[in-house]
C-alpha cells in the first residue's frame, strides 16, 4: 500500500506548502487605515453570509446523512449504511473547510494587494496569486487526504479487501457534491444579484464610477466575489476532484485482473503529482513591472501542464506500463489548455467578443443585452466541442490498448490529465476577486 503512503504523504506536504505560503503572505502588515477601514467592511459582510450559508448547509447535511443510513438500514444493510453515512459527512465537512478557506484568504489577501499596487505591480500579482494559491492547494490537498485517509483506515485497520473501498466511500463525493451544490449556487446568485444592483443604482441610474464609494451596493458587491468566487468555487472544485478520483478508483476495480492494486491507486497517485505540478507552476510565475499580467500567469500555466505531463508519463509507465492511457491523459491535459485560450478569448479586453459587447453598448442598454447574450450562447459552443472530441479520443485510445473496458478507464485518465492543474487553474481563479477586491479598496479610499 505504498501507493496511499505516497498520496498521503502529498496531501500532507500540500497543506504544509499552504501554511508557509499563508505565513508568507502576513509576515507584511497593513498601514494604510483608510484600506483597512473597507476591507474591514467587506471581510465583516462575507463573514456574515457564510455563516447564516455553512448553518443551513449543515443542518440540511445532517439530515441527508441520517437519511442514506435510514435507506441502508431498511434493506438490512446497516453497516454498509453507517460507513457510507460516514463518508458522506467526511466529504461535507471537508468540502465546506475547502470553500471557507477560499474566502477566509481573498477577504484578507484583498488589502494587501492594494497597498502593494500602489509601489509595484509585479508585487501584487505575485501576492494576489499566491493568496489564491493557497485556497486552490487547500482544496486538492483536503480531497486527496480525505480518500486517501479513508482508504488507509478501510484497509489497514478494518482489514477490507483493496477492491471494495472505492465502493464504500463513495458518499465522500456524495457529501462534497451536496456542499458545492448549496455553496456555488448561493454565493453565485448572491455575487450576481449584488453586482447587478450596484451597477445598476451607481452607473446607470446615478451616473458615478465602478467602485464608487458613494454607492451604498459596492460592499454587497465585493462581498459577493469572495463568496461566490472563492468560497463557492472552492467547494465546487473540491467536488470535482473527489468524485473524479473515486469514479476512476471504481473502474479500476472493474480493471483489477489487468492492473490489480495498481489501476485502482493510479488516480490518487496522479492528483498528489498533479499537487506537485502546480505548486512549481505558482513559484515560477514572476511578472514583470510593464508586462501583461495574463502573459505571466500563461507562463505558469505552461510550466504546470508540462511537468504535469512529465508526471503522466512517469506514473503510466511504472504503474499502468500501457503507453495508450498515457496519450489518453495528454489528451485530458490539452483539453485543459484548449478551455484556458476559449475562457481567455471570450472575456479578455483585448479580443473580439468583449470589444464586441463595448462597442454594442454605445447605442444604449437594448444593444448590450442583446450582443452580451448573442456572445455568452456562442462561447459554449467551443468548450461542448472540445469535450466531445476528448471523450472521444480518449475512449478510442483507451478501446486500442487492447485492455477489455479500456475505453472508460481512458476516459476516466483524460480527466485525471484535465484535473492535474486544478490547484493551479483554482489559483488564478481566486485571484480574480482577489483583485477586484484591491481594485474597489482603492477606489474607495481615495
Amino acid at each position: 500500500m505504498w501507493y496511499n503512503v505516497f498520496s498521503l504523504v502529498f496531501a500532507l506536504g500540500g497543506l504544509a506548502v499552504a501554511y508557509w505560503l499563508y505565513q508568507e503572505l502576513f509576515k507584511q502588515q497593513p498601514v494604510n487605515s483608510k484600506m483597512q477601514v473597507i476591507a474591514t467592511a467587506i471581510k465583516e459582510g462575507a463573514n456574515a453570509f457564510l455563516r447564516r450559508q455553512y448553518r443551513t448547509i449543515g443542518y440540511l447535511a445532517i439530515v441527508a446523512m441520517f437519511l442514506i443510513y435510514l435507506v441502508y438500514a431498511g434493506i438490512g444493510e446497516w453497516r454498509y449504511g453507517l460507513q457510507a453515512a460516514s463518508a458522506f459527512l467526511l466529504g461535507a465537512v471537508f468540502s465546506s473547510l475547502a470553500g471557507i478557506a477560499g474566502m477566509y484568504l481573498s477577504v484578507r489577501v484583498n488589502l494587501l494587494t492594494a497597498e502593494s499596487a500602489e509601489n509595484s505591480f509585479a508585487k501584487a500579482l505575485k501576492i494576489a496569486l499566491r493568496g489564491g494559491a493557497v485556497s486552490g492547494i487547500l482544496v486538492v490537498s483536503l480531497s486527496l487526504l480525505g480518500i486517501s485517509s479513508l482508504v488507509w483506515f478501510y484497509n489497514s485497520v478494518m482489514g477490507y479487501d483493496l477492491t471494495l473501498i472505492p465502493g464504500i466511500i463513495i458518499g465522500f463525493g456524495f457529501g462534497a457534491s451536496f456542499v458545492a451544490l448549496f455553496a456555488q449556487l448561493g454565493g453565485g446568485i448572491f455575487t450576481k444579484a449584488a453586482d447587478m444592483g450596484a451597477d445598476l443604482v451607481g452607473k446607470v441610474e446615478t451616473g458615478i464610477p465602478e467602485d464608487d464609494a458613494r454607492n451604498p451596493a459596492v460592499i454587497a458587491d465585493l462581498v459577493g466575489d469572495n463568496v461566490g468566487d472563492c468560497a463557492g468555487r472552492g467547494a465546487d472544485l473540491f467536488e470535482s476532484t473527489a468524485a473524479e478520483n473515486i469514479g476512476a478508483m471504481i473502474l479500476g476495480v472493474a480493471l483489477y485482473p489487468v492492473f490489480g492494486i495498481k489501476g485502482i491507486m493510479f488516480p490518487l497517485v496522479i492528483r498528489a503529482l498533479g499537487l506537485l505540478a502546480s505548486i512549481i507552476g505558482i513559484m515560477s510565475v514572476r511578472a514583470k513591472e510593464e508586462e501583461s499580467p495574463m502573459k505571466a500567469l500563461n507562463r505558469g500555466y505552461y510550466v504546470t501542464a508540462i511537468l504535469s505531463v512529465i508526471f503522466l508519463a512517469i506514473a503510466t509507465k511504472y504503474m499502468l506500463d500501457n503507453w495508450y492511457f498515457f496519450w489518453a491523459g495528454v489528451v485530458g491535459v490539452v483539453t485543459s489548455i484548449f478551455f484556458v485560450f476559449v475562457t481567455q478569448y471570450y472575456t479578455e479586453y483585448r479580443f473580439r467578443p468583449v470589444r464586441s459587447i463595448a462597442k454594442a453598448s454605445e447605442t444604449g442598454p437594448a444593444t448590450n443585452i442583446v450582443t452580451g447574450l448573442a456572445v455568452g450562447m456562442e462561447s459554449t459552443a467551443l468548450p461542448v466541442m472540445g469535450i466531445v472530441f476528448a471523450l472521444l479520443g480518449a475512449y478510442k485510445l483507451g478501446v486500442m490498448s487492447g485492455v477489455e473496458g479500456g475505453g472508460l478507464y481512458g476516459t476516466a485518465v483524460a480527466t485525471m490529465g484535465m484535473l492535474a492543474s486544478c490547484a493551479y487553474i483554482l489559483a488564478m481563479d481566486n485571484l480574480g476577486p482577489i483583485v477586484d477586491n484591491a481594485g474597489g479598496i482603492a477606489e474607495m479610499s481615495g
